[in-house]
């Protein structure tokens, strides 16, 4: 039998998740460094903090005889000379779920928490909602939950909750992450298509999804957002109990008398008709409102008494980069989101509106993602913005130049589209004309959302600075 490696090396350690495993492993007592490219905060951050030692550069140099496993994360494809090294010495590596299965889940009672939108947040309320509550669970996120000020939580107690990812698992594994996470508990609050690059049409992605609810034994649970369409047709293809949370009526958990102001949200829940009483939080907008009942769906299957449920989610304080307010200059508000797909911007801008009414809202949007460079949402993004509210719109220049021009979203087209439809839309050639853009025309009391899944070449810091 191979001894158990002692001497990891990251390839790509500055994602989220691969930050947050490299942490976790450390914590357990191995040695754990990694290399990326470009790092940049929060998790340059974050990594320095946890004392994992990088190099900001790949290099074959860098992956020395000591190494006794390589994780190779999934944005890592042939040509990488760290990779190259490694094929090369024929040394061992796997996969980041790979990883997270091998040394965390066979012995833990895995939540996994699945979803085109709103998993980070889902999965950091259900840890959170645990910690709370003394089961003292362990749990890797892809982002850094404020309760935790990590996205990692290494504890002692049965549950282990993770962010369950439908992206690809590595260059060498195009199937999904969360297949590997052998879920007892699964959720799915959404789905909607996404991640084109990977997914070519909407029936593969759910074959990935369909997949990974038929992995949950009979024994455990399936938690199912109906207010989904597509998540709804999932209930057919899990062999396990299915509960479904949402606002709509008919299903098992239900949010009513959703009151939103002064900073906090607040809704009533019943579950199958029996009032569980009325539940309040910081987050904001009507789908953390549909996070949260699915966290709560979590929490009672494992046995949590509603207070312990309502108390966990008061003290529940979000998660960095979802609806974060990065600071104040001037009198204008500065927000930083992780929106990028188009039904995400909508709800996230509705959420801002809704909770600060009467005050001016900038939607600032950098293309980023692999998806949304595309065309492929030329029209629903056009649709998400004009129907945010949003007074300001700001486009940034898409960031995959690479893509041929005939597939890459159209800056131009979109802001053409919202101008007829009514809306004030702009597009500065770059982040220098939007910072300057926003600080000659932002005035006291406004709210400047900045949405990118990105760095966004720290854009927040220099109109924090830009306004001062």
């Amino acid at each position: 039998m191979r001894s158990p490696a002692r001497r990891m090396h990251f390839i790509g350690v500055c994602g989220t998740a691969m930050a947050a495993l490299a942490a976790m492993l450390k914590a357990r007592g191995l040695v754990v460094q990694g290399s990326d490219h470009g790092m940049y905060p929060p998790m340059s951050e974050f990594l320095a903090a946890e004392g994992i030692r990088t190099f900001d550069a790949y290099r074959a140099d860098q992956i020395t005889q000591d190494i006794d496993l390589v994780v190779v994360g999934n944005a890592i494809s042939r040509g990488n000379v760290e990779l190259e090294a490694v094929l090369d010495r024929r040394m061992r590596y796997v996969s980041l779920p790979e990883a997270v299965r091998e040394y965390f889940l066979w012995d833990a009672r895995s939540i996994v928490v699945a979803g085109t939108h709103g998993k980070t947040t889902t999965a950091s309320m259900v840890a959170w909602l645990l910690t709370s509550a003394g089961r003292d669970p362990s749990a890797l996120i892809g982002g850094i939950a404020a309760n935790f000020g990590r996205g990692y939580r290494l504890g002692g107690g049965p549950e282990f909750v993770i962010e369950g990812d439908e992206y690809d698992s590595a260059y060498f594994d195009k199937t999904a992450k969360f297949l590997k996470y052998r879920p007892d508990i699964a959720v799915v609050g959404n789905l909607e298509y996404d991640h084109a690059d990977i997914y070519p049409d909407m029936e593969s992605l759910r074959t990935a999804f369909r997949r990974f609810v038929n992995l949950v034994p009979q024994r455990g649970l399936v938690v199912i957002g109906a207010d989904s369409p597509e998540a709804a047709r999932l209930r057919a293809a899990s062999p396990a109990p299915v509960e479904t949370v949402g606002l709509a009526d008919g299903v098992d958990w239900q949010a009513t008398e959703i009151q939103q102001g002064g900073g906090r949200t607040a809704f009533a829940v019943t579950h199958r008709g029996l009032s569980r009483g009325r539940f309040e939080m910081a987050p904001m907008g009507e789908h953390n409102v549909r996070n949260a009942l699915a966290a709560i769906a979590v929490g009672h299957s494992v046995g949590l008494s509603d207070d312990a449920l309502r108390t966990g989610l008061a003290s529940f304080e979000g998660v960095r980069r979802r609806l974060e307010l990065r600071g104040r200059a001037r009198g204008v508000a500065v927000y930083d989101d992780f929106a990028h797909h188009p039904t995400a911007i909508l709800e996230t801008i509705r959420a801002l509106r809704a909770s600060t009414a009467g005050h001016r809202v900038w939607a600032i949007f950098e293309p980023r993602s692999a998806t949304s460079c595309r065309k492929l949402f030329q029209a629903d993004f056009a649709r998400a913005f004009a129907d945010s509210g949003a007074d300001e719109i700001v486009v940034a220049p898409v960031f995959r130049l690479s893509l041929p021009e005939a597939e890459r979203l159209s800056v131009d087209q979109l802001v053409a589209d919202l101008t007829a439809a009514g809306r004030h839309a702009r597009a500065p050639g770059g982040t220098a004309e939007i910072v300057r853009l926003v600080a000659a025309e932002a005035r006291d009391g406004d709210l400047v959302l900045v949405m990118s899944n990105g760095g966004f070449d720290g854009i927040h810091d220099q109109l924090l600075a830009r306004l001062a």
